[in-house]
């Protein structure tokens, strides 16, 4: 894959360039600013960038919003954001297009070279990854608790491997289900939630983390 890395920070970004290029991907383009990574994700149009949310001038959200622009620009533009914390508003946002090619990791999660590579593959291929302490905390907080409340611990735990951006037969596999069982828990599990059910794996998790993200 031709990837883009926008990090201002020199040993994060320098050991995401080390640990792409070990698993045979290409970095086209590093950014070290928003207007950089702007720049780099317009000129590029890479297959995918992983991109810091907090970046200089302002060490704000300027990675986000450079990742944003882009995707309004080149809509389904593949990024994965990195943040330091799980923030509700920059997953919100991050969704909003629902366009797809787009994942959500926390910075400790970059030390799990296979999980991290995994994520980057599924976004460059149009899905959708989320890191599973974003999950819980999504999860946790909104004003769909109540409904949440409705589903069993095995309709939870599908729900959860569902937004982290899994197919239903990863989901059975790392359940030890079958497909057909996975099926009927997704429709059980959105009738609760009052979420229409959508073949599409990608749209369905797009709207699960939109619906439990709501306040």
């Amino acid at each position: 894959m031709r990837i883009v890395v926008a990090e201002d920070l020199y040993l994060l970004r320098d050991g995401m360039v080390r640990l792409l290029e070990a698993y045979g991907h290409q970095v086209v383009a590093t950014a070290t600013t928003g207007p950089e990574t702007l720049d780099a994700l317009r000129t590029w149009r890479p297959d995918v960038s992983v991109v810091d949310v907090r970046m200089p001038p302002t060490q704000s959200d300027e990675g986000l919003q450079a990742a944003l622009a882009a995707r309004r620009e080149l809509p389904g533009l593949p990024v994965l954001i990195l943040s330091q914390h799980v923030e509700q508003l920059y997953a919100r946002e991050l969704l909003a297009d629902g366009a797809g090619g787009v994942g959500y990791f926390l910075k400790d999660s970059v030390f799990d070279a296979d999980q991290f590579i995994d994520a980057l593959e599924r976004v460059a291929g149009g899905g959708t990854a989320m890191d599973p302490a974003v999950i819980t905390k999504l999860l946790s907080s909104g004003s769909s608790s109540r409904r949440l409340e409705q589903l069993t611990e095995r309709e939870h735990a599908v729900l959860g491997l569902m937004a982290e951006g899994l197919s239903n037969q990863a989901i059975g596999q790392r359940l030890f289900l079958s497909e057909s069982a996975i099926s009927k828990y997704t429709t059980s599990m959105f009738g609760k939630l009052g979420i229409s059910d959508d073949e599409s794996s990608n749209r369905r998790v797009l709207a699960v983390l939109t619906y439990l993200n709501k306040t």
